[in-house]
């Protein structure tokens, strides 16, 4: 009796047996049901978030020594640091076992992508759980009060275009664009923890910037590609909710699917904006540190007086060319 119930919290529900040339193949597609999934997970998600504070953060942060602050920043880093690992290995073992990078038209062929492999709705369902479970964590944390809007606002945007994904059947796609988020993401908080740990080292926040050029360009191509250029080609539908088709209809009109590529463009271009703004401030800060060290070192030396010495030391007494001392001798009377 207790089976039945313990699988509604466990394993994705709404499962289809949906037939294939080999055979059937079991799928799944979302429901009410998946909200009491969604639901177990967070108590997972809270319990792995206390392990990796307890097991490892905390002890690195006795040997540090860091400030409340940077206290506070190394804990969020961390966490992080850990969540887009395993998310990175893990959507990418999707993708390329469904063959979605080997075969890009597989993005927007047989749209919409209403019944979804085990793995791909057990992904999203815990990226759903991971993201809602930060909301009780900024208590469990103590976050500071200036610090609750920014990491709300994350928290919000991952949780809008995860959900807008999953509901609206884009799942495809938006597993690329997780990928992408999320190394990027991990390469900018594994820069921060290597700068709490050694300030002079800042090499890892280069390399970030790198990484974060080139995912947002194939953000952007994926973007266009996948909008101006797939979805257009699929069978113009009518609007049918239930089958889950709610945009093949629309992407054939050319002014609404240009319209949704300027705002694509326009958001991307204002992440962009941000980014290279943080740099010029990034690199401004760093030469006028060392501007500032130069100057220290050179009023250092020309504070030091200079001793001239007209003879060679000899047992601690000065002595002249000759061997003479220098001392003018008293003439006895």
């Amino acid at each position: 009796v207790t089976a039945k119930t313990a699988f509604l919290f466990i394993l994705p529900q709404y499962n289809v047996s949906v037939p294939t040339a080999d055979g059937e193949l079991v799928q799944y597609h979302y429901g009410l049901k998946d909200l009491v999934t969604i639901l177990f997970y967070i108590f997972i998600a809270i319990i792995l978030h206390a392990v990796v504070q307890e097991y490892a953060l905390d002890k690195i942060n006795r040997r540090l020594h860091l400030s409340k602050v940077k206290h506070s920043k190394f804990n969020e880093s961390g966490q992080l640091v850990a969540f887009h690992l395993t998310s990175v290995i893990w959507c990418l073992y999707v993708v390329v076992t469904e063959g979605y990078i080997s075969n890009p038209r597989s993005l927007w062929e047989n749209y919409p992508h209403v019944y979804l492999p085990f793995q791909v709705k057990f992904f999203y369902l815990c990226q759903l759980a991971y993201w809602l479970h930060a909301l009780p964590e900024l208590y469990f944390q103590k976050v500071r009060k200036e610090e609750i809007p920014r990491q709300l606002r994350c928290i919000a945007l991952y949780l809008v275009h995860i959900t807008g994904a999953y509901l609206l059947n884009l799942t495809r796609l938006g597993l690329i664009l997780l990928l992408l988020q999320y190394l990027a993401e991990f390469f900018f908080h594994m820069a921060r923890l290597v700068y709490f740990t050694d300030e002079n080292n800042e090499k890892l926040f280069n390399v970030w910037a790198v990484v974060f050029v080139v995912t947002r360009l194939f953000t952007l191509t994926l973007y266009i590609l996948v909008i101006g250029f797939g979805l257009p080609r699929v069978e113009n539908q009518p609007l049918d909710p239930e089958r889950g088709n709610f945009f093949s209809f629309l992407f054939n009109n050319i002014l609404f699917r240009m319209s949704v590529l300027l705002l694509v463009c326009l958001f991307q271009a204002s992440v962009m904006w941000r980014f290279i703004h943080f740099q010029l401030r990034r690199w401004r800060e760093y030469w006028n540190e060392q501007s500032s060290r130069k100057r220290a070192a050179s009023a250092k030396q020309q504070a030091k007086p200079l001793k001239r010495d007209s003879g060679y030391h000899e047992n601690g007494v000065v002595k002249a060319e000759n061997g003479t001392s220098p001392r003018t001798k008293k003439l006895k009377s």
